[in-house]
């Protein structure tokens, strides 16, 4: 594992934050508490299951999410977020919002009910 630098604090948030799905894991544990390995899969529209089990594993060492696994058959885990992982979700939300102003200024917020 490479070490963040430390010459910008920036990448310490970013070395737990980067790779392609891991917001999204982050948004969808917050909007439901806690999630099944294949219920992401179906709510992550172009993630393999591979790459998720790679980014899970990832968020788990870097104690974002906890993974609970119940002794049952067939197996049962799931996942939810920590409260480190849940201290993420203020910046999360700032990254969307500058993302809506500065990127795709056309898209409609779905969750502006003004249009009515």
């Amino acid at each position: 594992m490479i070490s963040p630098r430390t010459d910008c604090a920036i990448d310490a948030t970013m070395s737990v934050i980067e790779g392609r799905w891991k917001a999204v894991v982050l948004c969808k544990l917050r909007i439901k508490s806690e999630m099944r390995f294949n219920q992401l899969m179906r709510e992550i529209d172009g993630v393999s299951p591979r790459m998720l089990t790679k980014q899970l594993k990832e968020m788990e060492r870097d104690g974002l999410i906890i993974r609970k696994a119940y002794a049952e058959i067939p197996p049962r885990v799931e996942y939810s977020l920590t409260e480190k992982g849940m201290s993420l979700i203020p910046l999360l939300i700032s990254m969307a919002e500058w993302g809506l102003g500065n990127m795709f200024p056309n898209l409609v917020d779905i969750e502006d009910d003004r249009t009515g």
